[in-house]
């Protein structure tokens, strides 16, 4: 039957959530300085060691090898050595069990502050670990309290914090309320692990796509790039891996359910899905979508797309506050210029009427064949002769 001691020390483990070998080896560790404390030397070296089954404690010290020991707690006969190692010599040490009489209610009370500093450090190494291994990953919590500049969220295990560089502008929290948050980090702080989540982050809208469309967690539809500007629009780029897969239309869902559903997690945020090509002009003209683009000139060294729209789509393909040409460029890596077709085709009238310059060279030339008409007619002389 277990003692009260092991039975107190299972409900501890498993309020915290820890491993029971865990809460034990902490409660070793601060049985070994409180006994330090009050029966060995602050430099002798002791292990403590308790029965999982009965709860005992046993005491173990390292001591000395002499012929007649004057000082019992670093000391210890030959004779004795040689019933725990029979090969031990004199001057020579042992670790031999030295369990103190006292080892009650005195000992426990001295390490029960230690014990739970330890089952802290224990648990705050669990959170640190279980919680490293979600990064990049959608967890959900609860607004716990907000401040000025950051609200806190309840993990279960942890509390996160969401700083306002990571809110959503248009976005409004309250107590209470459930969120679905990107991990951005787990750090290591004095006050134990502190987790640092996301709601504006890029990846957010990846994970989304991954958790509401099947085809993009199988790796059936890859997810090329994102543009988000969080809480307004943002501009996803997908590819099919595997023939005859639309990759837009996976994303979108039937009657549009999969992206709605999106939606409505990121409250309304508006999402536009265009499919990638390897090909950097048709790429680009699907990014700029919905506006229709009629060519695309790439400016390699420059980096920089010329685009030509029609002219009753200027304003489209700019969209409001040029946030749909600005998702583009981000989403495709290029500087986009957008021109409308009239200004396109009058920049090349342009640069195709010569110049006045090249003009009277040219009629200049003309003029200087006409000049050896003279020496005709002193030809004629000489043939009549």
């Amino acid at each position: 039957m277990k003692s009260e001691f092991m039975l107190a020390i299972t409900q501890l483990s498993a309020e915290k959530n820890l491993p029971k070998e865990v809460v034990l080896s902490a409660v070793e560790t601060a049985l070994v300085s409180a006994y330090r404390k009050d029966n060995f030397a602050s430099t002798q070296e002791i292990s403590v060691k308790i029965d999982p089954t009965t709860g005992r404690v046993k005491v173990w010290a390292e001591k000395t090898v002499v012929e007649q020991p004057s000082d019992t707690r670093h000391e210890i006969s030959l004779t004795d050595a040689v019933k725990i190692n029979p090969d031990v010599q004199l001057e020579e040490t042992v670790m031999a069990e030295a369990t103190p009489r006292n080892a009650g209610r005195i000992a426990a009370q001295t390490a029960k502050q230690v014990i739970l500093q330890r089952l802290h450090e224990a648990e705050h190494s669990a959170i640190f670990e279980e919680y490293s291994d979600k990064e990049g990953d959608i967890v959900t919590g609860v607004v716990q309290r907000i401040e000025p500049r950051q609200l806190f969220v309840d993990l279960g295990r942890a509390e996160a914090i969401l700083p306002a560089a990571e809110q959503v502008r248009n976005e409004r929290y309250r107590i209470g309320q459930r969120l679905r948050v990107y991990l951005l980090e787990v750090v290591r702080t004095s006050r134990g692990p502190q987790v640092v989540v996301s709601r504006s982050h890029p990846d957010l809208l990846r994970r989304l796509f991954e958790l509401e469309v099947p085809e993009v967690l199988s790796g059936v539809v890859e997810i090329k790039a994102v543009a988000r500007e969080a809480g307004y629009r943002s501009k996803i780029a997908v590819a099919a891996r595997q023939e005859g897969i639309d990759p837009v239309g996976c994303c979108v869902g039937l009657r549009g359910i999969r992206i709605q559903n999106i939606m409505r997690e990121l409250n309304g945020e508006k999402l536009d899905v265009v499919s990638w090509s390897s090909d950097t002009a048709a790429f680009i003209a699907n990014a700029l979508s919905p506006a229709q683009v009629l060519s695309v000139e790439l400016d390699e060294d420059d980096g920089i797309a010329t685009v030509v729209v029609p002219d009753k789509q200027l304003s489209l393909a700019i969209g409001k506050e040029g946030q749909n040409a600005r998702l583009a460029a981000k989403l495709s890596g290029w500087r986009i210029d957008i021109k409308s077709a009239s200004i396109a085709e009058e920049e090349k009238l342009t640069k195709a009427e010569p110049s006045p310059e090249p003009e009277e060279a040219v009629l200049g030339e003309e003029l200087v064949p006409e000049e050896p008409a003279a020496p005709e007619e002193a030809l004629i002389p000489e043939s009549a002769l």
